[in-house]
Parts: C-alpha cells; structure tokens; sequence
C-alpha cells in the first residue's frame, strides 16, 4: 500500500503531467526534454484522440529540429513521444519519418457496403464470370466485374461490383455457387490419389515412392512399408514416356502383389499416366497430405541411407540409364533384399510426456522379414507361380560378403564406362 505523502505527491504530479500534455511549449531546450522523462517514468500521459498525439509529434518533430539530432538525443525524442503518444518505437519511427515527409495525417476508417447483401442473382454473376475466365485471383475478378459495370454500362453488375476479396472467396465456397460452378481444375474432374495417410493393412505390398535426382538421371525409390522390399530404377528424364516403363520394369520386381502406390504430390506421379497404369493393376494411389512430412518418412530415409549412400551426388550420363537399370535388376536390388539387413520397430516406449521412441530390437533382410510374416500370419503373400524356394536359391546361393563384393565389382565397371564418358 502507498502511504498518503506517496499518493498526494503523485495527484499533484497527475495534475501538473495533463497541463504539460495541453501545452508542450515548457519544453524549449533538451535538457528540459531530459529532466521531463526522468520525473515522468511513473507517470501515464497518454494523449485521448489520435489527433492530439500526431499533433504532438509534428511539434517536437519540429522544435528539435529532429533530422539534425545526434543518435542519443532523437532517442530521448522518442522516449518523451512515448510517454506522450504511448506508441512503441518502431510504429514512432515510422510516424517520424511521414511527419518528415509531410503527410503525417489519421485516416478515418469509413466502412462501405455496411447492409450489402448478395442474391443468388450475384452469385450466377460471380459464378459465370469465373466460367469464362478460368477463375482469376479474387482481385482480377473484382476488376473485371468493375469494369462491367463502370466502364461497359451493365447494370446486372452493380451490387457485386464493390465487393470485398474476403467475402467473394466466401461466396465461392457456398454450396449454391458450388453447385453452378463447372470449370473446375483437371485434378477435381479426374481426381487423381486419394489424399490421406497411407495404410498397410499389416501385410506386404504398400509401397512407398519417391524419386532421387542426380545430376542428369532421376532414380525412382521404392520400399515395402511392412518388410522394407526396396527397388530402384533409373530414368534419364521425368516424363510420361520414361515413367511409364520404369514403373512397370519397378512393379514387376516386387515378388508380392502391390495394392497402394504411395507418394508425394509430385507431378511427376500424381499424372494420368501413372493412375492409368495403377488403375490397369488394381493398385490404389495415395499421396501425402500437406505438411505431413512423414506420411512418406519411410522411402525418404532410404533415399539418403541407401541411394545417396551407395550412388553418391556425382553426374551420372543419361545414355547409360539401360545400363544402370540392368545393374539395379541383377545385382543391386537383389543386393538390398537378399543380402543387407534392415532395423524392424519391436517396441515402442511412451515417456511420461506422451513422446514415443521406437526400439529397433530386429534386424533381418527384407526377404527374411517376408518369410517370417507369411509364417506368422499362415499366407502365402508371394505372385502367384512363385515359391519361397525358388527365391531360396537367390538368397543363399552366395554369402551376403560374397555377393557384395561382386555387386561392388559391377558398380565399379559402371562408374569407370561413365567417368569416361564424362571425360570425352
């Protein structure tokens, strides 16, 4: 509690504030400007209207001849302002540097269109005039609808022509201009992937895609989302007419039948090509939802762990994209499924702030995994006319080391033909 001399002093120092806020003329040199806010730092003098603080700002602007002020001096300004105008220093800067230019002045804020309603009729007009442009930003469809009614003289025009950018987007979102809308996008006449989480259904055959550029090739990664089977091809360019074949030459590497094609929203998968091809196979296509990056974690750790790890970031010539899809077929997806373990979740533990950490208790190779699921769940996953010891004599017919160092002897031969071609 403030005692009484505490209180007294500061109702005679309220009363002497409110008559230098009327009148800032007391305030002739810097000196005085100091004094002033050193016995003014307890004290609110906060100007009641707009008007007054702007006021108040042009005439200490003015008498201190601000521009010419050293550094210390225009921030004593500004701290004497704020006691004043209680604005911080950024909006006072900006408020200085207009009354500097000579057109520091309040705006009234009048509000039009206060009772505008718009009928079904305003609507049809919106709603047409998005027909026949192919739905412009709100702004170029506001001035269109202007200029029908300014310029061209349509009076039809006359209430929608002042409306807001806001409320016309509201209206494009009514059911009644939904309704008479049809020039949509291509994407809402053909839709192409469903746009959700991807799901495994707990068995093999959800697969996870993304592509991996290197210089004048794209690699196109896949992963199993239930035993991490991975394929990769290569194209020399993201077209429909490379994609086509390499998505097939992809597919048929899988030894289980695929039923979801996930992806990002790249064109380069979300296209009628790719869903013509799927829809031919009976896969379903899904992409990720916006900012859910880890709709697609999966594929997109392999890309760095398994593509960039073993491929490197140097140029690769795109004349020998046959070339490197021979070798991925016969020896480096092979490699990866045959021969190079991968880390399976066995627990998951919850702390006791709700954060989930994964153990990764397994590490097998993707056809082992395989094996072990269709064991555990009694199914035979594989395509039909394929047997587990068929691909038995793939698996153990050499040691993982073994088969690795031939991989490696290929790769190697790979990279010479392609640093000579660099070289030429």
């Amino acid at each position: 509690m403030k005692n009484r001399s505490e209180l007294e002093r500061q109702i005679i120092c309220d009363n002497q504030c409110m008559d230098v806020f009327m009148d800032i003329k007391r305030l002739e040199t810097l000196d005085q400007l100091r004094n002033f806010v050193k016995g003014s730092q307890k004290f609110v003098m906060k100007a009641k209207t707009i008007e007054d603080r702007y006021e108040i700002i042009e005439k200490l602007v003015d008498k201190f001849d601000y521009p010419k002020l050293t550094r210390k001096q225009k921030h004593l300004v500004l701290i004497t302002l704020k006691i004043f105008t209680g604005y911080k220093h950024s909006q006072l800067h900006q408020l200085i540097e207009s009354c500097l230019a000579g057109n520091l002045s309040h705006k009234k804020y009048i509000r039009v269109n206060v009772h505008r309603t718009y009928t079904g009729h305003d609507i049809e007009l919106l709603e047409k005039t998005d027909e026949l442009h192919y739905r412009l930003s709100a702004a170029a469809t506001h001035e269109i609808m202007r200029r029908e009614y300014e310029m061209f003289h349509h009076a039809d025009f006359r209430n929608i022509s002042n409306i807001s950018f806001s409320h016309m987007n509201n209206l494009r979102d009514s059911e009644k201009y939904k309704a008479k809308y049809l020039h949509h996008t291509q994407a809402h006449l053909v839709p192409i992937g469903e746009t959700t989480k991807p799901e495994t259904n707990n068995i093999p055959g959800s697969i996870r895609v993304d592509t991996v550029h290197q210089r004048d090739v794209y690699h196109i990664n896949s992963v199993d989302e239930i035993t991490q089977w991975e394929v990769v091809v290569c194209v020399p360019q993201i077209t429909e007419e490379y994609l086509y074949h390499a998505l097939q030459l992809l597919l048929k590497q899988y030894p289980f039948r695929i039923f979801n094609f996930h992806s990002d929203r790249g064109s380069e998968f979300i296209n009628k090509i790719v869903a013509r091809l799927l829809n031919k196979l009976l896969i379903h296509q899904t992409k990720s939802r916006s900012r859910h990056c880890n709709d697609n974690a999966l594929v997109e750790t392999k890309n760095g762990s398994v593509i960039r790890k073993n491929l490197g970031y140097f140029h690769i010539n795109s004349g020998l994209t046959g070339e490197f899809n021979n070798f991925f077929t016969r020896w480096f997806n092979p490699y990866l499924n045959y021969h190079r373990p991968c880390g399976f979740v066995t627990e998951v533990i919850t702390d006791f702030k709700g954060r989930e950490k994964k153990v990764y208790g397994q590490y097998t190779t993707p056809y082992e995994k395989l094996k072990e699921i269709s064991k555990e769940q009694g199914v035979d996953f594989l395509n039909q006319g394929a047997s587990f010891e068929d691909f038995d004599k793939i698996a153990y017919n050499m040691s993982d080391n073994e088969f690795a160092e031939l991989m490696r002897k290929q790769q190697n031969e790979l990279f010479d033909i392609n640093s000579l071609l660099k070289s030429q």
